[in-house]
This record gives C-alpha cells, sequence and structure tokens, in this order.
C-alpha cells in the first residue's frame, strides 16, 4: 500500500513532496483544509454576488482584467480561461514534475487563501490518489504569473478535458480516465479557473526534487573524491578538522569530515604517509574537493531555505485574506528562479572537479605509476580513455546549462506581466544538470574503483572497499581487456542515482553528513 499524505493548512514537507511525486503516496485533504476551503469560499460567494466589480471574480483577467463579467457568463469564463492557458507545446514533462506541480497546487488550495470548492480540492486529490497524471508540455511557462500553462494542462483534467497517463501509463481522455476511477469532471465557478494555474507550483516542484537529488549526489560525490585521494596516493592531512575550523564554513567542513572517515585505515593512504614520501601538495582536484563539494553543500542549504518558505506559501491572485479578496504579486516566480540557477551553477563545478580527478587517473604522467588510461594493454587496450570524453562532453552541456535563466525577460500580456521569472525554464535545466552530474560522478566511481584495483596488493579503505564491492556485484567489471563499456557505465549511473553507493558506505562507516 503506498504511503498517504495528508494536505492541511500548514506547509508540505522536501519529504512528502518526494514522496508523492516520485513514489506514488496517495493524497488526502485534512479536515482544517475543509474548514479553510469552505470559509474562502463564502467569502468569494458573497463578493460574486455583489454589484461591485471583484478582479478574477467578476471580471476578466490579467490584460482583460476591466472587463466586468455578468453572472450567467462566469462559468464560461472559467472554462475558456483553462481552455485557452492549456498552450503548451512540445515533449511531455515526467510525470513525477507533473504530480509534483499537482500536489503544490492543492497545498495552496488547502490553505484557504484561493477561494475554491471544497469538491473542486478534493478531485485534484483524487487524480493524484488514482495516478492520473495529465499531459504537461516542456514549453509554455514564463514563470511569472505562476506556471500558467502547465498547470492549465492540470485543470484541464479536471474539467474532463484533454489527455492524461492512467495508472498504467496509457495515453488516454481525461474524460475516460475519471469515468474509469468513478470521478466525474467539475464544473468551475467564479475564481476557480484563476486558483487552479496561478502558482509557481512546477518549478517549486521541480526544486524540491532537485534538492532531494543533489542531498545524495554531494555526499557521493565525497565517496568519489576520496576514492580518487586514495587511488591516486594523495594525502588525507589536508582534510584534518583544524585545518577546516580556520575557514568555517559548515558545507566544507561536512566534506572534509566524510573524505576523512571515508579514507580511515586505508592501507593505500598509510603506505606512502612515512618519511620517504616526495609529495609535497595533491592538486587542487584532489586538496580542494571539500572547499568545492562544501560550497555546493552551503548553496544548497540556501536553496532548500527559499524552499521551505515557499512550500510554506499561498500562491494565488487575487488571494483571499480574511474576509476581503486581493491582487497580489506573490505568484511571481524570482525567489524560485535564482535558487534554481545557483544549483545549476553548483552542479556544473562539482562536475567539472570530478572530471578532473578522473582525467588524472589516465595519465601516466600523473598517475603514479599506474598504466596509461587504467588499460590491460595499453595500445592494444584503450581502456577508460573514452569514459572520459563522455565525462567532458556532459561536462561542457553543464557549464551551458547553468547560464542563467532568470536573468532573462520577455514581456507577455500586452504588457501587464512586463517582467517574468523564467523559473520554468531554471527548473527544466536544472533536471538535466542533475542528470548530467550523476553521470560524471558515476563514471569517476567507476574509474577510481578500477585504480584501487590496480594497486593491489595495498588494500583500500573499509569504506572504499565497499564500493568497490557494490560495482563488482552490480555489472561494472574490474580491470581487464576492454569491453562494451556503455552498458558499465549505465550500471554505476543506476549506482549512484539510486543512492546505493551511499547507502553502502554508510554501512561501514556510519551516516555521511
Amino acid at each position: 500500500m503506498p504511503d498517504e499524505v495528508v494536505v492541511d493548512v500548514g506547509p508540505l514537507s522536501l519529504r512528502d513532496v518526494v514522496s508523492v511525486a516520485r513514489e506514488g503516496a496517495v493524497v488526502r485533504l485534512g479536515p482544517d483544509a475543509l474548514v479553510a476551503l469552505a470559509r474562502a469560499r463564502s467569502v468569494v460567494d458573497a463578493l460574486a454576488a455583489a454589484p461591485t466589480p471583484a478582479y478574477g471574480i467578476s471580471t476578466g483577467f490579467g490584460a482583460l482584467a476591466t472587463r466586468h463579467i455578468p453572472s450567467e457568463m462566469r462559468a464560461q469564463l472559467q472554462r475558456s480561461l483553462v481552455r485557452s492557458h492549456a498552450a503548451g507545446s512540445g515533449p511531455e514533462v515526467e510525470r513525477e514534475v507533473v504530480r509534483g506541480l499537482m500536489l503544490l497546487r492543492l497545498s495552496t488550495l488547502a490553505t484557504g487563501h484561493t477561494g475554491v470548492r471544497p469538491e473542486t480540492a478534493e478531485l485534484l486529490a483524487a487524480l493524484l490518489t488514482h495516478s492520473i497524471t495529465p499531459v504537461v508540455h516542456e514549453y509554455g511557462s514564463l514563470g511569472c504569473s505562476g506556471d500558467l500553462a502547465p498547470l492549465a494542462h492540470c485543470a484541464l483534467a479536471l474539467m474532463g478535458e484533454g489527455s492524461v497517463r492512467d495508472v498504467s501509463g496509457a495515453l488516454v481522455p481525461a474524460a475516460e480516465a475519471l469515468a474509469a476511477a468513478g470521478l466525474t469532471p467539475v464544473e468551475l465557478v467564479a475564481k476557480e479557473g484563476l486558483a487552479l494555474i496561478n502558482g509557481t507550483d512546477g518549478m517549486l516542484g521541480m526544486l524540491a526534487l532537485a534538492i532531494h537529488d543533489l542531498g545524495v549526489l554531494l555526499r557521493t560525490a565525497d565517496v568519489a573524491a576520496a576514492m580518487s585521494v586514495e587511488g591516486q596516493l594523495g594525502t588525507d592531512r589536508v582534510f584534518a578538522s583544524d585545518l577546516q575550523a580556520i575557514r568555517p564554513h559548515p558545507g566544507q567542513a561536512a566534506s572534509a569530515a566524510n573524505l576523512v572517515a571515508l579514507l580511515a585505515d586505508s592501507g593505500i593512504v598509510a603506505s606512502h604517509r612515512g618519511p620517504d614520501c616526495n609529495r609535497v601538495q595533491d592538486a587542487y582536484s584532489l586538496r580542494c574537493s571539500p572547499q568545492v563539494h562544501g560550497g555546493a553543500r552551503d548553496t544548497l542549504g540556501h536553496a532548500a531555505v527559499v524552499a521551505g518558505r515557499e512550500l510554506a506559501s499561498a500562491v494565488d491572485n487575487p488571494v483571499v485574506v480574511g474576509d476581503r479578496v486581493e491582487s497580489n504579486g506573490n505568484f511571481h516566480g524570482a525567489p524560485v528562479a535564482y535558487v534554481l540557477v545557483f544549483l545549476a551553477i553548483v552542479t556544473a563545478d562539482v562536475a567539472s572537479i570530478s572530471e578532473r580527478r578522473t582525467d588524472r587517473f589516465l595519465d601516466k604522467s600523473r598517475n603514479h605509476g599506474l598504466p596509461p588510461f587504467l588499460a590491460h594493454d595499453p595500445g592494444v587496450d584503450s581502456g577508460l580513455m573514452i569514459a572520459q570524453y563522455t565525462q567532458a562532453a556532459i561536462v561542457s552541456e553543464l557549464k551551458r546549462l547553468a547560464v542563467p535563466a532568470s536573468v532573462d525577460s520577455i514581456p507577455s500580456s500586452a504588457m501587464q506581466e512586463d517582467h517574468v521569472s523564467m523559473g520554468w525554464s531554471a527548473a527544466r535545466k536544472l533536471r538535466r544538470a542533475v542528470d548530467g552530474l550523476t553521470r560524471v560522478v558515476a563514471i569517476e566511481v567507476m574509474t577510481a574503483a578500477r585504480a584501487l584495483d590496480l594497486r593491489a596488493p595495498l588494500v583500500a579503505s573499509p569504506a572504499t572497499s565497499a564500493v568497490v564491492r557494490l560495482l563488482r556485484e552490480g555489472g561494472v567489471q574490474g580491470p581487464g581487456p576492454d569491453r562494451h563499456l556503455s552498458p558499465e557505465i549505465e550500471a554505476a549511473v543506476e549506482l549512484v542515482r539510486s543512492g546505493a553507493v551511499v547507502r553502502v558506505v554508510e554501512e561501514v562507516i556510519g551516516e555521511l553528513r
């Protein structure tokens, strides 16, 4: 039975988002949310009945807000709004992204600041529980007046229109999927169409998933760095806590502490620790790993703070506040867009230093006695030469993805929306960047593992030895003649992506920081 997430008037957690978006948790509204929804709806109904126009309730929207809409046309107004705004184009976005944005829209509805009816919110929860996923397209959101087009495609499904993916993943008409689940489409009334589409939920959902994934990847990057330091006969002395304390960045201290723990009891490190060692300093890519990984950690921490604030927000326009409805600008995606960009930047840099550590293994002038390209028979065999090419291609792409989307703005809605955040675009870029970092770190891990095998009879640390065993059991072979390498890279990628590399280390030395 899938886990259950209760959406109430309080904020969801990042864990809640991952659970629903990625793991298929079912969703229900809490009792306080139902009360808040009913109370806010009564405010909207009163304003809808009043002779004075109220924006979003008895008027048009955006640049068309000056037109008063008579009561008999307001249902048509809501349908027209959703249909016209469901104007996305391009490939379908991932199921987890759509589920995430649906959950986050439901969370805003549950605060009682939007004015939708309880039954409308309950239908949105039911779509999540029944794994009915509206088709949302790559292009359409400027990240300003919310993720309008993506959310409109979800609202369209509530109306029984458009296309969805059912629980099996089949593409079916929304009306058919709703009927199969025993659900009835909603007839939207005043204010509801706007409330369903005016939020930062798409970009926030992708931010939440990225924060989760980067938390795992940065710990994995520490594992990879430790394996590289060890395999390249580097020193662990530079990671000592007293050295880190004189530059007190918390992320740096955490990364350095991980490296110390990972390298503890390494026979390879011990083999060159004595007075005969003539190594003065390791290369930056080894020695400065905590500074780079730590800076990325601190940036991730800032992004998590922003995400937490956004998860505690009610993003809509207009909003119900007490007994009145007010226009506002809280739908602008700038705060979320900025941290999405920040994370893309540090993702590119962590991948860059990982690629540099990998490259050192393959160069016989820098790898301290290992064969060129870690090849079995250099010249006949190419070893891991082209695996590093793959890394380099990805890192180059990540540098392009790090170019900020949030500094761009294209006016829309007849200059009513004259400054937009491009937060959706920033989020889409970050998803690609996280995937790229996963692949780069995986190639470093498999390269370092081969190097550790080649250092025999010297014995690696208990923690890094556990990673080598995991790879060998998971389809990534050790040194030997050349073979088809791509399947092994993909096996290593999955071990990194799933968190298996971190888990196997933590079974040996305890939880990484």
